[in-house]
């Protein structure tokens, strides 16, 4: 599979400033005031303004994700800042009228953050508020990767794959976490293939020539059983030309389709007719990757260390589309195989050049059902079996 690159995003982030009245965290989150009678020693009334915030201070366990939000009424804030110990301040927004502060970075796992705020009311009098909260910290952070990988150019038939390194219980959560944008409208839908594996395909082949922008949101998304997203994913690649291979395995033909319309037909040999676990399987695969030069072994067959020149793998099932020219004789006539499609040298060579990584390969005629222990069986799913393989 194509190697894909990750993108981390910060892990530090963003609160919310309080304010209040000289106090600190013992008040509970409540403002009390600068200024008030007994306070300097002289009299006066308390000041109209008070100050809410969001998490309180003292609150434990605080989401990295949920915005920080200090709110006055009666008054306008005029200072606000949130910071971890030992860190940098965390970006924030205080809104035009001057009533709401808003945190606009996710905050770090497990750390304590001290808020301190000023504001000044609508009687003239200022408050001003000091106090603390402790985020959540997971007991294990999960990384994610995320294929195909930025700036490939893939074929029609490419899915998006999210695999994590420890399984994902709350589904849902990280179904919510992703986000596939196309520059032309695409229905498709995420399944899920393993505890630790969600792909997106499309209902259809992907329209050719597009671009596809893919997010995961994965920091600070809860898992499930104590564990959480270590980090943002992203991609960005490119849907290429579009490209399908047809082989009805009876008629020792492999057609390629570029557009719709036929491009290229090659004489082949299928896997051996007689013997169904020689077959090659009927489905819908992808060509998931391109080797010059390929060794091949099966011990089962009595063959090990046999070199191929030209292989397209279109499934961890062991089919590849090869060069053959040993079976030259048997090549358009008969299906002699283990399961590869043989072509003569000149042929796979010339397809080899025409493929990208993601091209459909469609197989039909034989008697040997989709394996479905192929690391890419998106496609051996109907469209309504694959919507059930989304979160419930």
């Amino acid at each position: 599979m194509i190697e894909r690159r990750t993108v981390f995003k910060a892990a530090l982030a963003a609160g919310a400033a309080l304010v209040a009245a000289a106090c600190s965290s013992e008040n509970g989150g409540t403002a009390l005031p600068t200024g008030a009678a007994g306070a300097d020693g002289e009299g006066g009334g308390q000041p109209v303004a008070k100050i809410t915030a969001e998490p309180a201070a003292d609150a434990k366990n605080v989401p990295v994700l949920k915005p920080a939000v200090l709110k006055v009424a009666d008054g306008k804030l005029t200072e606000c800042k949130l910071s971890a110990e030992g860190g940098k301040d965390v970006k924030g927004d205080l809104s035009p009228d001057g009533l709401t502060w808003t945190s606009s970075e996710p905050l770090g796992y497990g750390k304590t953050y001290t808020y301190s705020a000023k504001a000044t009311g609508s009687d003239g009098k200022p408050v001003d508020f000091k106090g603390s909260f402790t985020t959540i910290a997971p007991a294990k952070q999960v990384r994610a990767t995320l294929n195909p990988a930025d700036d490939q150019t893939v074929g029609v038939a490419m899915p998006i794959s999210v695999k994590f390194a420890s399984p994902v219980k709350n589904r849902a959560a990280v179904e919510k976490a992703l986000s596939v944008k196309t520059d032309k409208d695409v229905e498709g839908a995420w399944g899920w293939l393993s505890d630790s594996q969600v792909d997106y395909r499309p209902k259809e082949y992907w329209p050719q020539n597009i671009t596809v922008n893919v997010e995961a949101k994965l920091y600070g998304v809860d898992l499930g059983g104590g564990a959480y997203g270590k980090a943002d994913v992203t991609t960005k690649f490119k849907i290429g030309r579009n490209q399908v291979v047809k082989i009805n395995t009876p008629e020792h033909q492999m057609h390629v389709y570029r557009g719709g319309a036929k491009a290229k037909s090659y004489p082949c040999a299928n896997g051996l007719d007689g013997e169904v676990d020689r077959n090659t399987p009927n489905g819908t695969y992808i060509i998931m990757s391109k080797e010059p030069s390929a060794i091949f072994d099966n011990a089962r067959y009595g063959y090990t260390n046999v070199n191929k020149k030209w292989a397209c793998r279109f499934s961890n099932h062991g089919e590849f589309i090869h060069e053959n020219q040993d079976n030259a004789a048997n090549i358009g006539k008969t299906n002699n195989s283990h399961g590869c499609v043989n072509l003569l040298e000149s042929d796979a060579k010339d397809y080899f050049d025409s493929a990208i990584i993601g091209d459909p390969v469609e197989i039909t005629g034989s008697k040997l059902s989709p394996p479905m222990n192929s690391d890419v069986k998106d496609w051996n799913y109907s469209w309504a079996a694959w919507q059930g393989l989304g979160a419930k």
